[in-house]
């Protein structure tokens, strides 16, 4: 390896990788298996991809495509030289809007595709629901396919022609077959179309007619029907086996901006596979299955729960999403009266009851459409957000059969999962025939393998008999490429081999994936190899949710299945590292995976507490987006804290860590000389002649210390308080004006309330989070056991507690019940509240009465991390909604970036800076003059006043502006 690495270093612009935690990041995708690859690049160019093909022949190593690493059959493992497209090689070529066509490089993301073409009217309509990191280039490798096929068809019908370099280096245009532009190419195109008109026959005869056949070669495309062959078809779902593309002509099509959804209710799963079938001769563009497991499961993840409660009436086994997109929209509630009557025809009502209960209910919202949307696309990851050993696996999970034969075909794999002793999950293409199941199985268990090896080859007989596809969208790769013969028929795989060899002769892109693959049930290749063990470790906070060694703490890292929803690039907040460095290691998937290889072993001794793995932690600013937004519930924040630990444990901690933790046990004394704690900012050259020394970046200004903190004694003790307010340490010496806003927002509603004392003599109450973010967590938990004593007496009288910063309050809701876990810090954190949610939760309280007028026309809201993580945002709009007159708009963004001393780090302030310009500064700027700028967070009003000529402020300070004079 040492000789490839030095090869590529010599020849490349990219980015080569070829430490072991790199390596380790690729090893897996989101299948079953994992393969260590030899090396990774990350290319710059197309002279970078053409140097690595030709190193990788002269070295005679193979050499892998990939793009975002969420194949579900294992297309992009390899013991190979890995190329990642996505973090340079990912732009826009060309662009024809008026004939409706583009040209991309392998590596663009679909969704920021179609985010360009949108102000043109356009997209790209293959919308597979990994769309946020799915890349052209992997779509067109796997042959993708989407929810909306029935109307757009697949990848193959949207891809025009492909630029690829073959393993011999040559460079070649593949498309419609016409002029070539070698000798050499035109000898390829004459062999291909002469196998092509040999078997034609065969080909006839074997390949199965479904719309949805997505396995082995595509080599009908070499049989000319009504126009002439388009070679691009045939790299179209090879996987990367025969070449490698560069270029990728798209067709475009129109948006459709408006639609409709009816949700169509059943009492048995059985009805709504024998529905389907009808329900398509409607015309919709999708028909797409969410069962009852799928239900009950999206129930327990915070941001699914709402928008079940919502859509789902009553207790259905399935529901069927049937949408229409018509061009003339007119024909929207004629379409929904169609699909009422059609459910009425087949014997389903509201009235009726057992197999006749059920129904449509119609989505005419398009802000409910696109909440529905979302929880339909994230099926995979909710299925598989189960806590157990057992886990939803993929392995039989897109057979493809004709409608007619969608409820036996159901109904005869689900006798299979019976016989086996297993349940399958359900979800998916309805419209199609090609549902998305997987059996839960346990594949560290070698018995639960064999099951898995006797249910593959019981379900393919059973495809088999209905003359369906084994394969209907997500591939072959290591999981179905066994199982061609079986399939099409010996021959046909011999036709597959020939393509292979007369593409790639000496096996260089992509080996063992397709042709001569392994067996599906290798464990050698498995993510749970075999010797796959964990020893047990200490770990300092509360894991008893998973199982596993660590208290838990492996269970909860191997919750990760590698879907890479922290990939993407827009909405929500994860993983906002990656969004500015676009590099695998900068990512909730990229640490949980090296996590996991780190604590099994796989990375040497002492990887946990390693530099490697401090590099690997240290762009990740702790914004619990992942805790909200990975369907499967990493909680990377959490994580970060045990590796931490582990760290500061055997190697001790930085003097800047030092004075990041203990600020709440130094600031009474240094609140007490304002004016030489804030020498920093105010001596010239002070903060570089410091810098080295404290780490913080002389090229910001450090918060200042107030002259007036806040004092406990400014609020007078109550006989009968109706609430308590927590005051935070930020606030308490920074900005204490925000507390005494409170203070006075709450008189004004007649709210008497009284603050939280540490006990006479002692310094004020803190909630431990500095500690937890060096990794002090015994310190943190002191502090945490004091806030506990001084609130618990509060709690138990049922008195909310009220705090302004998010990042301290909300941890009485996640880190302290992890760190001391029982009733009373589960008490505590059921009424701890944001003042914002306090407010909110008066809405139905006739006796509260908070007189406001409009503080300014406009808002613009920009929310804590934190506040988006535990679901705080909507009581925020909600308690904003009672300002008469002003309009509340709020930011789409990502974190801030200053996440706490984050942004203020010598080695951390650019990144900080980077992931404000995505989309918050800009945001900012764009505002009026007159529009106030409003975020909870001490950081975040930092960050957008260091960025922007702008001063934002707390939502106390607003409501302070809003009282009624």
């Amino acid at each position: 390896m040492s000789q490839l690495s030095a090869a590529l270093q010599k020849r490349v612009q990219g980015d080569v990788m070829f430490d072991t935690f790199s390596r380790g990041r690729y090893a897996t995708d989101a299948s079953l298996y994992q393969m260590m690859p030899l090396g990774v690049l990350s290319p710059k160019s197309e002279d970078d991809i053409r140097a690595a093909i030709d190193i990788a022949a002269e070295q005679k190593v193979p050499l892998l495509a990939r793009g975002g690493g969420t194949s579900q059959c294992g297309q992009t493992v390899n013991e190979a030289l890995v190329l990642d497209n996505t973090q340079y090689f990912n732009d826009i070529l060309e662009l024809d809007v008026e004939g409706r066509r583009c040209v991309v490089r392998p590596g663009i993301v679909l969704d920021e595709l179609n985010r360009a073409l949108k102000p043109h009217g356009l997209w790209f309509p293959v919308d597979v629901s990994t769309a946020s990191r799915a890349t052209i280039g992997g779509m067109t490798g796997n042959n993708s396919c989407g929810g909306k096929s029935l109307r757009y068809g697949m990848m193959r019908d949207n891809v025009l022609s492909i630029d690829a370099i073959m393993a011999d280096g040559s460079k070649h245009h593949f498309g419609p077959v016409g002029e070539t532009s070698s000798a050499a190419f035109a000898a390829l195109t004459d062999d291909l179309l002469r196998l092509g008109a040999r078997e034609a026959a065969e080909i006839d005869a074997r390949f199965p007619k479904v719309m949805r056949r997505v396995g082995g070669y595509n080599i009908d495309a070499l049989v000319p029907k009504d126009m002439p062959a388009n070679l691009a078809h045939l790299l179209v779902g090879s996987e990367g086996t025969l070449a490698y593309s560069t270029a990728i002509e798209l067709k475009l099509w129109p948006i459709l901006s408006e639609k409709v959804l009816g949700v169509c209710h059943f009492p048995t799963f059985n009805q709504a596979m024998d529905a389907a079938q009808h329900l398509v001769t409607l015309k919709p563009q999708g028909v797409e299955l969410v069962d009852a497991t799928m239900i009950a499961l999206a129930r327990d993840i915070p941001m699914f729960r709402q928008t079940i409660e919502e859509f789902v009436t009553g207790k259905p086994d399935a529901l069927l999403l049937v949408e229409f997109a018509e061009e003339d929209p007119s024909l929207h509630p004629q379409k929904l009266r169609q699909l009422e009557e059609m459910m009425g025809d087949l014997g389903f009502s509201w009235s009726g009851t057992g197999k006749n209960w059920g129904g449509m209910t119609a989505v005419p919202d398009p802000k409910m459409q696109a909440r529905i949307a979302d929880l339909r696309s994230s099926g995979l990851n909710i299925m598989m957000s189960m806590k157990a050993e057992g886990k939803p696996v993929s392995f039989v999970e897109d057979c493809a059969v004709e409608l007619p034969d969608l409820a036996d075909y159901t109904a005869g794999l689900t006798d299979i999962f019976d016989k086996y002793g297993t349940r399958g999950t359900w979800y998916a293409h309805a419209s199609v025939g090609c549902l998305h199941v997987r059996p839960v199985l346990n594949l560290k268990l070698d018995q639960d393998v064999k099951k898995m090896r006797a249910i593959a080859e019981e379900c393919f007989d059973l495809v088999a008999k209905y003359k369906g596809s084994h394969s209907g969208e997500h591939g072959d790769g290591l999981v179905r490429s066994e199982f061609h013969e079986k399939m099409f028929g010996a021959r046909m795989v011999e036709n597959f081999r020939e393509v292979k060899t007369r593409f790639d002769p000496t096996g260089l892109f992509n080996p063992g994936k397709i042709v001569d693959a392994p067996k599906m049930d290798d464990r050698s290749l498995f993510r749970y190899s075999p010797d796959y063990d964990v020893p047990e470790f200490e770990t300092k906070l509360d894991w008893t949710d998973w199982p596993g060694s660590g208290g838990g703490f492996q269970g909860a890292v191997e919750m990760c299945n590698n879907n890479g929803a922290c990939r993407k690039l827009k909405g929500g907040v994860m993983c906002p590292s990656f969004r500015v460095t676009r590099k695998e290691q900068d990512l909730t998937r990229g640490r949980a995976n090296t996590l996991r290889l780190a604590i099994s072993g796989q990375l040497g001794p002492d990887a946990l507490t390693s530099d490697q793995m401090a590099d690997t932690m240290k762009l990740c600013v702790s914004c619990k987006g992942c805790k909200r937004e990975c369907p499967t519930g990493v909680d990377m924040a959490r994580m970060k804290i045990e590796v931490q630990s582990a760290r500061a444990k055997k190697h001790g901690i930085s003097f800047h860590d030092r004075l990041v933790a203990y600020l709440p046990r130094y600031a009474p004394w240094a609140a007490r000389l304002p004016f030489l704690a804030n020498l920093r900012n105010t001596l010239p050259g002070f903060a570089k002649l410091t810098e080295k020394l404290t780490g913080f970046t002389a090229t910001r200004d450090l918060p200042t210390w107030s002259a007036k903190p806040f004092k406990d004694a400014e609020v007078a003790n109550t006989a009968a308080p109706k609430a308590v307010l927590f005051a935070d340490s930020f606030n308490r010496y920074f900005e204490p004006e925000n507390l005494r806003a409170t203070v006075k927002v709450l008189a004004a509603a007649d709210i008497p309330v009284q603050v939280a004392s540490a006990p006479k003599g002692e310094r004020p109450l803190c909630c431990g989070r500095t500690f937890l973010s060096a990794g002090l967590v015994e310190e943190a938990k002191q502090e945490a056991q004091r806030l506990v004593d001084a609130l618990l007496p509060y709690a138990q009288q049922g008195l909310p507690i009220i705090g302004l910063e998010p990042s301290c309050l909300l941890t009485l809701r996640d880190e302290i019940p992890a760190l001391l876990p029982g009733k009373d810090t589960e008490l505590l954190a059921q009424h701890a509240r944001m003042l914002e949610e306090y407010i909110a939760d008066q809405e139905d309280n006739p006796d509260f009465n908070l007189p406001l007028t409009s503080p300014a026309p406009k808002v613009l809201l920009h929310g804590h991390c934190h506040q988006k993580a535990m679901g705080v945002m909507s009581s925020i709009e909600k308690t904003l909604s009672r300002l008469p007159d002003t309009e509340v708009e709020v930011v789409e963004t990502s974190c801030c970036g200053m996440a706490g001393a984050f942004g203020y780090g010598v080695e951390t302030h650019e990144v900080s800076r980077k992931m404000a310009e995505l989309d918050l500064a800009p945001a900012v700027r764009k505002a009026d003059e007159d529009t106030l700028i409003v975020a909870d967070g001490t950081s975040c009003r930092h960050q957008v006043a260091d960025t922007t000529a702008r001063k934002p402020i707390h939502v106390a300070r607003l409501l302070e502006l809003a009282l009624q004079k």
